[in-house]
């Protein structure tokens, strides 16, 4: 049964598992308020007592829903996927809504994970951007090759999917750390397509409320 209460999002501004979120609830049109978890004051935030009752793996995101409390974007976003099905971020035809999955664990798990902040901490200062790229090349170039039988308009077909959540935060982070995006054009023309959408532009880093104010973008 859904709760009246309106969902809490523990978000980032510059988490892209966050930014997956956001986008979905966005597109869903699903109210909600963020309560943001700073990964970088006092050691991480996220490292609290109080916070690890709520994520015990630390990170971010966490949403709090329906009187429950949901982990992992990908869990989240196949939850609000299921309690509120209009506006489906997942197609009908059965072929299509594998190759959505296919492109969000190509991200969700080959590539974001290995250039998340914890691993980045542990790979040190000096290696962390190379080592990022390596990562995001490694992973665009399959999802790229992906995306040149799937895609429409969008990552596959012509209606937005939760694959097209996962790979705009992903092609920021890629831009973040200076990787050659001109290798994919398919990723690039799927992403100047989304980029005016109102739902990921709401989401987008720049426009969260713990955005530091002192962004050029901001």
């Amino acid at each position: 049964m859904k709760s009246l209460l309106k969902p809490i999002l523990y978000s980032y501004w510059r988490s892209s598992c966050s930014w997956r979120v956001r986008i979905a609830l966005n597109l869903k049109e699903i109210p909600y308020d963020i309560k943001p978890i700073s990964l970088i004051k006092s050691g991480g935030e996220q490292h609290c007592n109080e916070y690890r009752e709520v994520n015990p793996m630390e990170q971010v995101p966490a949403l709090q829903i329906d009187g429950h409390t949901l982990i992992e974007s990908l869990a989240i976003m196949h939850y609000l996927e299921e309690t509120r099905p209009q506006r489906p971020l997942l197609p009908q035809d059965v072929h299509k809504r594998a190759k959505v999955r296919e492109i969000c664990e190509i991200i969700c798990s080959g590539i974001q994970p290995l250039q998340n902040l914890i691993v980045l901490i542990h790979v040190g200062e000096e290696k962390k951007k190379e080592w990022a790229q390596h990562w995001i090349t490694r992973g665009f170039r399959a999802v790229e090759k992906v995306l040149s039988t799937s895609a429409g308009k969008y990552c596959v077909g012509d209606e937005i999917t939760m694959a097209d959540c996962c790979l705009v935060p992903q092609v920021f982070n890629a831009r973040r750390f200076h990787v050659d995006l001109r290798p994919y054009p398919i990723i690039l023309r799927i992403d100047r397509e989304l980029e005016s959408n109102p739902a990921f532009r709401a989401a987008h880093p720049s426009n969260q409320p713990d955005c530091p104010p002192e962004l050029p973008n901001k």
